[in-house]
């Protein structure tokens, strides 16, 4: 349960009375904890050992959390044990991080003003000399070049220290690609959704229904009027209003409909966001409804004059499928910075996540006390902390992984189907490629024991860097080293023994060098298996790998070819096999 382990986090501080945060059944930190808790106004525990603000205007150095997120990501990497959790009623469970007995220490970078580079740098700086294992950044900017990207330059130095640095690879919001924090050597993640639903059942008055979203379930809305929008000019006295759900905040926007006497609303998602929906905590009865959906209610209300509309709960609902679909807010690849590299790396959950939450939720009669509050909120954010408790618990199991070890068992254990043993699909419910799920959905129960790993040590990192064509200074920079790319000294992306492969499909042949090291059974056999369209020719040599002790590392050859005048875009995989092992890499040429 990731014991031992403590993961920084920089994000906007963290409630610390919360029950998530509470220390039954941790025991102290160990010794290479060198962070302090003189916080003036909390008291840290065996659970929150730590942390501070490093924001420059702060007046105090307490990470108190105002905006609510920071508190969120942190029980979800590593919040304790709570029985009876739930939101306004629904989601009702035991609540507990990825790894709820891993320590916390907390960075605040964040504020109600945003994040400055200088404050994150700062936080990650703090962290790295305090001791954490692993760094989980809920944050990040539009792609950039990394030695000018303040995380990836931070991160580097968090990897040369042996911690592991976990990203969101960015929400995609109104641009067509924000992917962020494509470092190779920070694990970037994408968003899933997961197999519940908190059930907003939408009827109009045609006789059509509709199954959306609401984290607030109180009684159902029989048939009233409905109007759309919220133009002022509308009176929405007694009546169900129907808006976009771009338009600003839902649960705002759902304050000013109460306000004005209105008495429900359906939130309608914009075209091409495909089924992803929302469960917030409204503070009237709401749907949230998929993109499909709201285009026939939307039909609806041009259809006629004499709109209505009700709104019927149903609660939460277990087994949806398919599950886990890629949220459309996911940024996709390919890597702007390093194409070579393919990002982002993994999926996570990452929509309507029920964590830990500093203030009430919903209408004003409703809700826990402060302490043992929770809210259903979604993003990359979300689905960061779930990676971040994962390599926790990898590193718990294994102190002696590098951070390329860690996230080499993340991705190459990770499932490409879904629960209905079918490949995972995008918002739309088409095939989702690599650029979407990476190297696929994390599966948490086999990270542990992955049986092979692709380790890339600081080296050849710097290497790497070289071959992007950077200046000396500018690599420095990152690197913090002169000279490094001196007498030429330089690798390809695609020669990083990275645990994917990405190609331009410009090039029309590529061979790459791989070298696995060997972390299952001392004595274990594996054979090759290529999974790669037809017009693709690919092979690997040798196509037998034998291991006659543990940490013995084998190298091996991949080479593709295919005509580079006709095929543009081609997904596959190959997979080294053993009797108790699959350990499988993605290969995209685009």
């Amino acid at each position: 349960m990731g014991e031992g382990s403590i993961i920084g986090l920089l994000d906007t501080g963290i409630d610390t009375s919360h029950i998530s945060f509470h220390d039954d059944g941790m025991n102290p930190p160990s010794r290479k904890w060198r962070g302090s808790c003189n916080f003036e106004s909390i008291k840290c525990n065996k659970k929150l050992i730590g942390g501070r603000s490093t924001i420059a205007s702060d007046q105090e150095s307490s990470p108190m959390d105002e905006l609510g997120h920071g508190t969120h990501t942190a029980s979800t990497a590593a919040g304790n044990f709570v029985e009876g959790a739930n939101i306004l009623g629904n989601g009702n469970g035991t609540a507990a991080g990825m790894a709820p007995r891993a320590h916390l220490a907390m960075y605040k970078v964040c504020n109600t003003w945003g994040c400055q580079d200088s404050d994150i740098i700062a936080g990650m700086d703090a962290a790295i000399s305090d001791g954490v294992d692993i760094l989980s950044i809920s944050l990040g900017s539009r792609s950039k070049p990394f030695h000018g990207d303040v995380i990836a330059i931070g991160a580097f130095s968090a990897m040369r220290k042996g911690i592991f640095v976990s990203c969101a690879a960015g929400n995609s919001g109104p641009y067509p690609s924000t992917l962020g924090n494509e470092a190779p050597w920070v694990l970037t993640v994408g968003a899933s959704t997961m197999d519940r639903q908190m059930r907003a059942i939408v009827s109009l008055g045609n006789g059509r229904s509709f199954v959306g979203e609401s984290a607030y379930q109180p009684s159902n809305i029989a048939f009233l009027p409905l109007v759309y929008g919220l133009d002022e000019s509308n009176s929405v006295a007694g009546k169900i209003v129907a808006f976009e759900a771009r338009d600003g905040d839902g649960i705002q926007n759902g304050r000013i409909v109460k306000e004005d006497g209105g008495v429900g609303i359906i939130l309608l998602e914009k075209e091409g966001n495909g089924h992803t929906t929302f469960a917030e905590p409204h503070v009237l009865p709401a749907s949230h409804v998929n993109s499909e959906d709201s285009d026939i209610i939307r039909q609806y209300i041009k259809s006629s004059n004499n709109l209505t509309a009700s709104i019927t709960f149903n609660g939460t609902s277990l087994g949806i499928s398919p599950a886990p679909v890629v949220a459309y807010f996911s940024s996709r690849g390919p890597s702007t910075s390093s194409p070579g590299i393919m990002k982002p790396d993994i999926i996570g959950p990452g929509v309507n996540v029920i964590a830990a939450w500093p203030f009430k939720v919903g209408p004003p009669e409703t809700g826990d006390g402060h302490g043992k509050v929770f809210n259903s909120i979604s993003g990359t954010s979300m689905s960061t902390p779930h990676l971040s408790g994962i390599a926790a618990l990898i590193k718990s199991a294994h102190q002696d992984w590098s951070p390329s070890a860690i996230k080499s068992a993340i991705m190459t254990t990770a499932n490409v189907i879904d629960d209905n043993k079918r490949p995972i699909l995008d918002e739309n419910f088409n095939s989702a490629g690599h650029f979407s799920i990476g190297a696929g959905h994390v599966n948490p129960s086999k990270v542990i024991n992955p049986g092979l790993i692709y380790d890339i040590d600081e080296e050849q990192y710097t290497l790497y860097l070289c071959g992007l064509g950077y200046s000396d200074n500018e690599v420095e920079t990152i690197t913090h080293q002169k000279g490094a790319c001196g007498k030429g000294r330089k690798i390809a992306e695609a020669e990083l023994n990275y645990p994917s492969v990405a190609i331009r499909a410009t090039i029309g042949k590529y061979t790459v060098n791989r070298t696995v090291t060997n972390v299952g059974a001392a004595k274990s056999s594996y054979t090759i298996n290529i999974d790669m369209p037809k017009e693709v020719t690919a092979s690997v040599s040798p196509t037998k790998l034998e291991f006659t002790k543990a940490n013995e590392k084998k190298t091996f050859t991949l080479s593709l070819s295919w005509d580079a005048n006709k095929t543009r875009h081609a997904e596959g995989s190959f997979m080294w096999i053993s009797a108790d092992h699959v350990v499988r890499s993605p290969v995209v040429i685009f």
